[in-house]
């Protein structure tokens, strides 16, 4: 899906972006996520937290060795949501800006220019879904003549993320599913907060079981939702299926349920980001009986994520 940013213009000119943690470069010094940038092209990106400085310098050179000339040079720290359904749709939070270079007539071959954002607020995660995009970027701007092929633009990514502390209180998740006369479970979670990688423990009772049962597997659903109404967008994925029993239960039975959600792509809940969109993930339960009839219930499950170990 295409940026509502401008790409770097074919110029003679190559800029390159340098992200550093005092001298050294984070590449050494932060961890690296692969971010999905368009549809066919990923990019490794640094991550950042809330109130951290964003620093650099930015290289620019010639290809073929001669002097430039350019209007001035600015850099820009911006914070922005994509609504992919609707590409008028691009709400920029956050935007800040510093001067790199003034005008010049002519400059050397190429030229090293340092860069500071101190202690930037960093409000929201990002975020990469199905059809909304969170991002922060770098956009380096230098202005040029059209006779020497326009503005030349630049972007590079962060990738920014936010701890929290575990909760206090971690109720857990109680239900009951049942057609009358027919079917009775209780299902239990061991608590309705997870962090990203934690683990679902939980027992499925049976109480009453009338109908051949055939299988039951527990799924996590994550939902998007994106916009505000009455132009709001729901879209549902199965991050996985994980089968807790196979065959016909009896009467009394406990099935034990173990989740492990470290291995799985998944990102904290969001609740109305900047009233644009929200992420839930759902626990469902599928029972299907030898008709292949479905029954389900879903209950949501908070998802939080705290510093790696």
């Amino acid at each position: 899906m295409a940026s509502w940013l401008t790409p770097l213009l074919t110029s003679s000119l190559d800029v390159d972006v340098r992200l550093l943690d005092g001298n050294v470069s984070t590449d050494e010094t932060r961890k690296q996520v692969e971010v999905k940038i368009e549809k066919d092209r990923k990019e490794i990106c640094p991550v950042y937290f809330d109130g951290e400085t964003v620093q650099g310098e930015v290289v620019i050179r010639s290809r073929d060795g001669k002097k430039w000339a350019h209007d001035g040079i600015r850099i820009e720290l911006v914070g922005g949501i994509e609504l992919f359904y609707d590409r008028n749709q691009h709400h920029p939070f956050q935007s800040l800006s510093r001067s790199l270079a003034p005008p010049t007539p002519s400059n050397a071959p190429s030229v090293v220019l340092p860069f500071s954002f101190p202690n930037v607020e960093k409000p929201y995660e990002s975020y990469h879904g199905i059809n909304v995009r969170l991002r922060y970027f770098l956009r380096i701007t230098m202005n040029r003549r059209m006779a020497s092929g326009g503005d030349l633009i630049k972007e590079k990514e962060i990738f920014v993320q936010s701890y929290r502390i575990a909760p206090e209180v971690n109720n857990a998740l109680k239900m009951e599913v049942g057609i009358e006369d027919c079917l009775h479970i209780e299902f239990e979670y061991n608590k309705s907060k997870y962090h990203l990688k934690d683990v679902i423990v939980g027992k499925i009772y049976f109480l009453l079981v009338r109908i051949k049962i055939k299988h039951m597997e527990l799924s996590i659903i994550r939902r998007e939702t994106t916009g505000t109404p009455p132009n709001q967008y729901n879209e549902s994925e199965t991050i996985t299926k994980f089968e807790i029993m196979d065959g016909a239960p009896v009467r009394g039975e406990t099935i034990p349920i173990r989740l492990f959600l470290g291995g799985f792509d998944l990102t904290p809940t969001f609740r109305d980001v900047a009233k644009r969109f929200s992420t839930r993930y759902y626990l469902n339960l599928v029972l299907v009986d030898d008709e292949n009839r479905r029954y389900f219930k879903q209950q949501e499950a908070v998802l939080y994520r705290i510093p790696d170990n």
